[in-house]
């Protein structure tokens, strides 16, 4: 009788369904946390692509290396890396790559294109 008892008690079973609960929680919130990261980088990335396009434009005027330049000083700046710089007539076309934590899910770099034309 004593062990049909001890299989029927069912004491401390919520305490294992607040534990998985739990464990999901901290999943969800580690997930949420680097999705955030990624995007934030994203954002980095963007932000350096469009700045690196304004300052290549506006030192368009002193030939196409200067202006290569220029946009490569801006990205080291915001620790983000030129990926390329092309100058097509008087427009420039700046391309950036951010780098990711990483973390449980490596993902790659943050890509951005900008562009951007004449300064007066």
């Amino acid at each position: 009788m004593r062990r049909t008892r001890l299989l029927r008690d069912e004491s401390g079973g919520a305490t294992v369904l607040a534990c998985f609960a739990l464990a999901g929680l901290v999943v969800v919130t580690a997930a949420f946390a680097h999705l955030g990261g990624v995007v934030v980088n994203r954002h980095r990335a963007q932000s350096a692509a469009d700045l690196s396009a304004l300052a290549a434009a506006y030192a368009l005027g002193s030939g196409d290396e200067s202006a290569c330049a220029a946009a490569s000083t801006i990205a080291r700046r915001m620790r983000v890396e030129l990926a390329d710089c092309s100058v097509d007539g008087w427009e420039v076309v700046v391309s950036t790559a951010a780098a990711t934590s990483s973390g449980v899910f490596p993902i790659g770099p943050a890509r951005a294109v900008a562009r951007a034309g004449p300064v007066e």
